[in-house]
């Protein structure tokens, strides 16, 4: 397996609602996501989700709770994605779409999981439970997963 990269994923969960983006450009377009994306060189991974947060949809956090962590492999890919995930119910500003994400409130039980990521119904459950987890998805192409693991953790 070659090397990965870090990136981050942060989903604002408040009582009975998410707010997820619809992907409009780029990597998962076409996908409703949670806001995140590269750690850039020199920020902490923590600094990196609050600055994809902000630059996604316009809002800021102050509490973010690490939730998990994903290993992704593309078949074919020589990168993996090293995927950390953080959950937040406080976020200061309102939701605006941006050039690369279009957000959207959604009811718990109405999540969009078909027009999302096929390994988010695998792992979304446990961060709606606050439950830790790790996790390693390979897919082939973007829509079939050939192999994985999930279990939780006692700490991320």
């Amino acid at each position: 397996m070659g090397a990965s990269r870090l990136y981050t994923l942060v989903l604002v969960v408040q009582p009975e609602r998410v707010l997820l983006g619809m992907k409009k450009r780029g990597f998962g377009a076409g996908r409703w996501n949670g806001f995140g994306g590269k750690v850039e060189e020199g920020e902490t991974i923590e600094d990196g989700a609050k600055r994809e947060l902000q630059e996604e949809c316009g809002v800021t956090t102050d509490a973010l709770h690490k939730a998990g962590r994903i290993l992704f492999e593309f078949e074919g890919e020589p990168e993996r994605m090293e995927v950390h995930i953080f959950r937040t119910d406080s976020i200061q500003g309102t939701p605006t779409e941006s050039d690369e994400m279009r957000p959207q409130w959604f009811p718990l039980d109405r999540i969009p999981f078909a027009d999302m990521w096929p390994d988010d119904s695998y792992w979304f459950p446990l961060l709606l439970q606050k439950r830790k987890f790790h996790g390693y998805f390979k897919f082939q192409g973007q829509d079939t997963i050939l192999d994985y693991q999930l279990h939780e953790v006692a700490d991320t």
